[in-house]
């Protein structure tokens, strides 16, 4: 039996559950409560996959009704940090314009961008090239600095999540030393979800990963094409900040973005779906901030 951690409920009021899913593929929702408050950094660090599964398997869990009609939230509550890489396929460095990087090329996301999977996406009332980017997002279960051995890193790893990293390319690039802060920061711009699923459970280096917009592909590529692997990227970032329980690695995109200049920037009443082999899909509708939903 395999399992997803969720947050289920209207924003601001999620809950915490658990999906379990049987070798046929059938779901069952259990609440966490008896467990904990929140799927957040706290839980994770405090051993909370084992300690779900010990739980499920004595029975100890109540089971949720209606849940599958419950709004899906971000499966991870508020992140302390959400650390990006850039340029981390070849092939979307390339279309960017840029080799692709020796080293890891590291910036930050406010957490305040973390929005549910399913949530209608606003486009900035200014914004001329809005961008999507399906991303593996890994998720931290203990607390992670200047680690030794990047052989050690996955042990840092709660689990996996798929991302869409909006981005707006015209506050991002311009200019001698561009603006990566202004064009990453937008509200709602990190949809994350819609499961949780333990580390245990994936091969972060073989997973499919696809964007789709308005039914046309656009990225479709596999994690095993990342310059820098998730372990890699773990012990990397370690080096330079302190990760905690709850963080979030968001670990690049492949090509296929509008930046390439062969597929329009987005526009309201676009729809974008993305999902990861074994994590999930997620579908956002766009509006144009300011205006009607």
């Amino acid at each position: 039996m395999s399992i997803k951690l969720a947050r289920l409920g209207e924003l601001g009021q999620e809950q915490p559950a658990v999906i379990t899913v049987d070798a046929d593929g059938n779901e069952n929702y259990f609440s966490l409560t008896p467990l904990t408050g929140d799927v957040d950094g706290p839980f994770l660090a405090q051993d909370g996959v084992a300690r779900t599964r010990r739980a499920l398997s004595a029975g100890e869990l109540p089971e949720l009704s209606a849940a599958s009609s419950l709004r899906v939230g971000a499966p991870i509550a508020r992140p302390g940090s959400v650390v990006c890489i850039g340029m981390n396929y070849a092939a979307h460095a390339a279309e960017s314009g840029s080799a692709p990087p020796e080293i890891p090329v590291v910036f930050l996301k406010p957490s305040n961008t973390v929005s549910g999977p399913f949530d209608a996406a606003p486009i900035p009332p200014s914004s001329e090239k809005y961008d999507w980017e399906v991303e593996l997002g890994v998720v931290i279960g203990k607390e992670a600095s200047y680690l030794a051995d990047p052989a050690d890193a996955l042990d840092y790893v709660a689990g996996y999540l798929v991302a869409n990293d909006l981005s707006e390319r015209e506050y991002q690039l311009p200019g001698a030393a561009g603006q990566w802060t202004k064009g990453k920061s937008l509200p709602a711009s990190t949809p994350l979800g819609p499961w949780l699923i333990p580390a245990d459970e994936v091969d972060p280096g073989q997973l499919r990963l696809r964007s789709v917009v308005n039914g046309e592909v656009r990225q479709d590529s596999s994690t095993a094409d990342l310059i820098f692997d998730v372990a890699t990227l773990v012990h990397h970032v370690s080096q330079y900040m302190l990760l905690e329980p709850g963080d979030v690695i968001l670990t690049g995109t492949p090509e296929g973005v509008a930046l390439s200049g062969r597929f329009p920037y987005l526009q309201p009443g676009d729809v974008v779906e993305l999902d990861i082999e074994g994590l999930g899909r997620q579908r956002q509708e766009f509006y144009r901030q300011g205006a009607a939903k």
